[in-house]
């Protein structure tokens, strides 16, 4: 029996991938997203757009009742919408930065406070934050991103030793190198937040490994690769905590958890 979901950040990369592999599963699905334009894909394959700013607290909650009022329940909620916050802790605006957080945090939070009491009272759910190998790991000139993502998961953790007892399974996914727009956007903040000041070499060196990661050889993952994960979560009774997945995922987790923090520093900025 399929089941429902509502799946953010659904106009393109992971979440259309998502969307579309559970649609591919025989599931209902509910795509997220501000450009709703960018999903007739989904409707196309049977599903459902919602023009949504995440960051809206009547725009989630208008979301929920939309779907609660079509089938009284809600079985699966991915949070993958997301944004960067690229360049140096020193430059980037605050302002810029609460955004980071308001997108990548408090967005999933309150989704989850909205979604979380109608899973408790049927004693099934499932709650997939995706999160990134960001979200464990840290780079230099992504000290926002990777605080965001580490917040999500430390919220995630909380969560899923809270939820757990009313058998609401609460997953995060860690993606690796994976080939999305998201990675378009970083050489762009980069350079424009710190591209001109004390931080201009290092920002210019991981610019240019950025795009050539992603360039026409790039080994990165197509957001494919993380939606069928995201589809054998849902159909698991009983999901792990967490899932890295995609190009040089777990190898880069591996290494941070090996490694002297020293040494990984040392690693980590060679180049730049």
């Amino acid at each position: 029996m399929g089941k429902v979901c509502l799946v953010t950040g659904a106009s393109s990369g992971i979440g259309r991938a998502a969307a579309l592999e559970l649609l591919g599963a025989g599931h209902t699905v509910y795509g997220v997203a501000r450009r709703v334009e960018r999903m007739e894909g989904i409707r196309a394959a049977g599903g459902h757009p919602l023009e949504v700013d995440v960051t809206s607290d009547a725009d989630l909650e208008r979301a929920v009742k939309t779907v609660l009022d079509a089938h009284g329940r809600i079985d699966v909620l991915v949070n993958n919408a997301g944004v960067g916050g690229y360049g140096s802790a020193e430059e980037v605006p605050i302002a810029h930065a609460r955004h980071v957080f308001d997108v990548n945090v408090f967005a999933p939070a309150r989704l989850i406070q909205l979604v979380l009491p109608h899973m408790r009272e049927r004693g099934s759910g499932t709650i997939v934050n995706v999160s990134s190998i960001g979200g464990e790991i840290a780079l230099p000139l992504g000290a926002w991103y990777h605080a965001s993502k580490h917040a999500l998961e430390a919220y995630s953790d909380s969560l899923r030793q809270e939820a757990g007892r009313f058998g609401v399974h609460v997953v995060v996914v860690q993606p690796g190198i994976i080939k999305t727009e998201f990675q378009d956007d970083t050489p762009r903040e980069l350079r424009a937040f710190s591209g001109r000041g004390p931080y201009k070499r290092m920002v210019e060196a991981m610019a240019a490994k950025t795009e050539a990661g992603f360039g026409p050889d790039s080994k990165a993952s197509e957001p494919s690769v993380v939606g069928r994960c995201i589809l054998r979560i849902v159909a698991t009774p009983d999901p792990r905590p967490r899932y890295a997945v995609g190009y040089l995922a777990r190898l880069l987790l591996t290494v941070n958890r090996i490694l002297p923090d020293r040494l990984y520093d040392k690693m980590v900025t060679r180049r730049t």
